[in-house]
């Protein structure tokens, strides 16, 4: 089968303008789900998506208002004169409506134009308006990559400000073109529940949008489920998520805050069982995130994103897996001591040393040694890897050392680290000279968020691993939790040029400012 290559981005180009312009979607598709059954034809509901893309597939989604067969086609042409057909996939309520498929037998390195429309169940003839969405294929052979990272989506209660343009940093990611983007966990705040407005230092009001779902905390299976539907009320991560596809993980924020098997819920909730959350919270993720998921682990998070021969991307959980929060001071890997957990842990190591990608992504939900409290007024326990010692390693570090230490002696080399979590940006400098635990290669890792969250930090520093501050912005003492307003919201991009190899690290705010920025050349097997 021969299909036409696009070799420059002119018709993307076009193809961002014009769908910008007519709002990416009809006018009737906008129409937030309590009004649009008073359509008589489906209404498409929450635009489009696209993820988890490689160098023959990816994954396609959208939701509908009620029963109907979405049905997706693609091109290789945005007049769609080559469109190729995909088996319908029905939206039903068990699913709330949602609808997504595995688009495979793509062509490699081609821009991808994909439309969906949702055909009535009730009524076969009736059918929506269509939804057009884009993505680029990963190449079989060596091009420029170029990708956004970031985390942390309407958290401490900072929602959307329409007045205010929004969710503005999806838009300033949006302005790269990247080939994807990388969302490094809490998507959503499902414990952070929104008030109608807050009083800013300058005493102007930040007016959120507010719907029943994200009035209280999470505790339904539709109550999660609406956490999603709320940022796909803003236009930026509509027109975000329609042009570029998103590798996504999760973290603590899709369930609630700290979340592992010991969580006492608060006063706050209702249901009390903290497993049974846990899975409401993973099926809503499941449902509205464009995942690619395997048969025999429909809930698995952890996954290799294979992009090219200068890239491979590591999405790693280190929440589904962990043992309960607590001291962090066992001295053998054990069920307390989990943090990726076993089989996870071996999959990662046999993952690297089979890649033959120049650059291999690490995409962690919490960054290695920067100290996150279980409790963070007491400081008490503790919610992520490094346990303040800054010694030999124990507890969750246990298992990182064990990988460190597998990465030197497999000899995998080119790894970086990508991470969100903590609400503002920091270049790492992993150097084992200054190390407690010295038996690794040196590594960057890099921190950036939030993308529309409140901002805080910066951490304190764990030393086992040898970390080096090499940049950080964060709000200045008695800024502390300052919203989007403010200005401390980030994002990271990263180039990869396709001649020398060179990864371009760029750490950014979401006015579009470069904060700081590094050229990593590929070391040698």
């Amino acid at each position: 089968m021969a299909f036409r290559v696009i070799e420059n981005r002119l018709s993307r180009r076009h193809f961002l303008r014009s769908t910008a312009a007519a709002g990416l979607i009809t006018a009737g598709s906008l129409a937030s789900p309590r009004l649009s059954r008073a359509a008589q034809r489906p209404v498409i509901t929450h635009g489009v998506q696209s993820g988890d893309v490689g160098m023959d597939h990816g994954v396609l989604w959208s939701r509908t208002d009620r029963p109907a067969n979405a049905i997706y086609e693609w091109a290789t042409t945005e007049s769609f004169r080559d469109v190729r057909h995909l088996p319908k996939v029905a939206a039903l309520p068990e699913s709330d409506f949602t609808a997504k498929i595995l688009a495979t037998h793509l062509p490699p390195d081609q821009e991808i134009f994909y439309r969906v429309r949702f055909q009535d169940l009730a009524d076969s003839g009736v059918d929506s308006e269509p939804v057009i969405g884009h993505f680029r294929t990963a190449p079989r052979g060596k091009r420029d990559v170029s990708f956004v990272w970031s985390g942390d989506t309407v958290g401490q209660g900072w929602g959307i400000d329409v007045d205010r343009g929004g969710m503005k940093g999806y838009a300033t990611m949006l302005k790269h073109e990247p080939d994807f983007f990388i969302h490094s966990g809490d998507n959503v705040y499902a414990d952070g529940p929104l008030v109608p407005e807050i009083l800013l230092a300058d005493g102007t009001k930040w007016k959120n949008l507010v719907t029943p779902e994200k009035s209280k905390v999470a505790e339904t299976l539709d109550e999660f489920r609406g956490q999603y539907k709320y940022n796909f009320m803003d236009e930026n991560v509509r027109a975000m998520y329609a042009q570029v596809p998103v590798l996504t993980q999760w973290d603590d924020h899709e369930v609630t805050n700290n979340w592992s098997d010991s969580k006492v819920l608060p006063d706050a909730y209702q249901e009390k069982s903290i497993a049974l959350l846990g899975a409401r919270a993973a099926r809503a993720f499941h449902e509205y995130m464009p995942i690619a998921t395997v048969a025999d682990e429909p809930n698995r998070v952890y996954r290799k994103i294979a992009y090219g021969p200068l890239l491979d991307v590591f999405m790693i959980d280190m929440r589904a897996y962990r043992g309960p929060n607590g001291d962090n001071l066992e001295s053998r890997t054990d069920a307390t001591s989990a943090f990726l957990g076993t089989d996870q842990l071996n999959w990662l190591k046999r993952e690297l040393a089979l890649s033959t990608a120049t650059w291999k992504v690490i995409a962690a939900d919490m960054p290695l040694s920067l100290l996150v409290w279980n409790n963070a007024a007491d400081k008490k326990g503790f919610e992520g890897i490094s346990n303040n010692e800054s010694g030999t390693p124990l507890g969750r570090e246990l298992e990182f050392a064990n990988l460190l230490r597998f990465m030197k002696s497999a000899k995998v080399r080119n790894t970086v680290w990508l991470t969100a979590d903590v609400h503002y940006t920091a270049a790492h400098y992993y150097d084992p000279s200054q190390a407690a635990f010295q038996d690794f290669d040196p590594f960057w890792e890099f921190v950036s968020g939030p993308i529309h969250a409140g901002s805080f930090g910066p951490n304190e520093i764990d030393k086992t691993f040898g970390p080096q501050v090499k940049f950080v912005k964060a709000p200045e003492p008695g800024q502390e939790k300052v919203g989007p307003a403010a200005g401390l919201q980030f994002f990271g991009h990263v180039k990869i040029a396709a001649d020398s190899g060179i990864m371009t690290v760029t750490l950014r705010d979401t006015a579009d400012n470069a904060l700081w920025s590094i050229d990593l050349p590929p070391q040698g097997a």
